[in-house]
């Protein structure tokens, strides 16, 4: 008798599932019956190829292990052949190297065995809902890419394909780029649209506070936890986790979210259970988190749970042809905030403009023009409006900041000038101008920087 099994179809929606066991084929087909999904089975590659050849679905589900090869090879088929099906894995427990080479491989997600049904509800419940997504979205704060360089359009194609799976991102790329953007445009265009985006900056969390804003507690669990209260990662239940400048988080920190990852489950404080969650992790860094594995700062397990797949954001002197097209967005947005009539620039100041460095990228250039407007009388900005950070000299390592810099002992009586003045905005946009952060990582004291700021006119 044939492995090939085919139920009745309540409904248009179908799914193929691929195990050898005929019990596991008969609980998965049940289980997505109770979902009003039709479902066709197979017990080996051949009959899955068969059947993908003949019929249209709208997901597959495939064990790893199949009597006439593997999961992986069912995979490799589907992306090339049938390049807008997600196919999701089921792996033996424990066998996470396994699910990363298949999400690598363009697997969309993978659930573990003995299947939680629970979970295969979530993960079915998500693939479906990439049908409905026609056309890409922006980010749910109404921010997007601009520009037409080639850089930007390659990027573009990036973030929609990683849109249609589940693999945890690591986003990487110099301050300012527009790394948190970049992480809702995935999160806009996946299957989790409709659930929360939660962006979160490691580096200004307070070392004692991180399990408690992470996970969660319970009342009365440390003095001052005088409610309940839930963590970032029930916040973002349903939907996605962004973990910014990820590299700043403590070795102890790091094998506590390694665990929530794996697990997919997560322990408030005081509680003495742990409480299912179902997030996509997207992280990002301007620092190397390979460098920081080999310096022994970062957990090299960690590192590859949410290295899955890289993704590298140019920075803006990669595409200053895209300066122009920037430029006019963001003087337009500065009107609309001011209600008045949108500056332009002249061809001498986007000549200079395209000649600079740009060590903050767009978030500089942003400062640049709001600078500039506020020092232009007229309606067109020159050249001589726009201020720009002498960088000649200065190599990018020595504009980023360099968190064993020992403070100067006369660092409250010197600013120690345009390379001290850079470092200072580096670490303050970091932070979101979080001073008491950007203090932390700069090895000043709070008084120091604000002492700063004021001589700057930045207070």
């Amino acid at each position: 008798m044939s492995q090939i099994e085919r139920r009745t179809r309540p409904s248009s929606s179908e799914v193929l599932v691929v195990d050898d066991e005929e019990d596991i084929r008969e609980l998965i087909a049940l289980s997505l019956l109770r979902l009003g999904l039709a479902c066709d089975t197979a017990g080996s590659v051949a009959e899955a190829r068969a059947l993908l050849d003949s019929r249209r679905y709208r997901l597959c589900l495939t064990d790893m292990r199949l009597p006439d090869g593997d999961g992986l090879e069912l995979v490799e088929t589907i992306q090339a052949r049938y390049p807008g099906l997600p196919v999701a894995v089921i792996t033996a427990f424990g066998s996470i190297d396994t699910a990363i080479r298949a999400l690598k491989l363009g697997a969309f997600d993978f659930v573990t065995k003995p299947v939680e049904l629970k979970a295969l509800r979530e993960l079915v419940t998500h693939a479906l809902r990439l049908d409905a997504k026609a056309e890409p979205a922006e980010a749910s704060n109404g921010r997007r890419l601009i520009g037409s360089s080639a850089a930007l359009a390659q990027l573009r194609v990036q973030i929609a394909k990683l849109a249609r799976n589940q693999a945890p991102v690591f986003i990487h790329g110099e301050s300012g780029t527009g790394k948190e953007v970049i992480a809702n445009l995935i999160h806009a265009q996946g299957a989790r649209a409709g659930g929360p985006f939660v962006p979160v900056n490691c580096g200004a969390i307070s070392p004692e506070l991180m399990e408690s804003e992470f996970f969660g507690h319970r009342k009365g669990s440390f003095t001052g936890a005088n409610t309940d209260k839930e963590g970032l990662f029930q916040a973002a239940n349903g939907g996605t986790l962004f973990l910014d400048e990820v590299g700043e988080l403590p070795l102890a920190m790091q094998v506590k979210l390694l665990r929530a990852i794996q697990e997919r489950a997560v322990r408030p404080v005081g509680a003495h259970a742990e409480v299912t969650v179902d997030v996509r992790i997207l992280s990002a860094s301007h620092r190397d988190l390979a460098q920081l594995v080999a310096e022994g700062k970062f957990r090299q397990d960690l590192f590859f749970r949410i290295n899955v797949i890289t993704l590298r954001v140019p920075p803006l002197r990669e595409r200053i042809e895209d300066i122009p097209e920037l430029a006019t967005h963001i003087l337009r947005r500065l009107a609309e905030r001011e209600g008045s009539a949108p500056r332009r620039l002249s061809a001498a100041a986007i000549a200079r403009l395209q000649q600079y460095a740009f060590p903050g990228n767009v978030r500089e250039l942003e400062n640049l023009l709001e600078r500039a407007c506020a020092l232009c009388d007229g309606d067109e900005i020159g050249m001589d409006d726009i201020e720009l950070y002498p960088t000649e000299g200065i190599t990018q390592s020595q504009i980023a900041f360099d968190p064993n810099r020992e403070p100067a002992a006369d660092d409250c009586d010197d600013d120690g000038g345009d390379d001290e003045r850079i470092r200072v905005l580096r670490a303050l946009d970091e932070t979101r101008w979080n001073r008491s952060a950007a203090a932390r990582k700069l090895g000043m004291t709070l008084r120091q920087l604000r002492y700063r700021l004021q001589k700057w006119g930045m207070e």
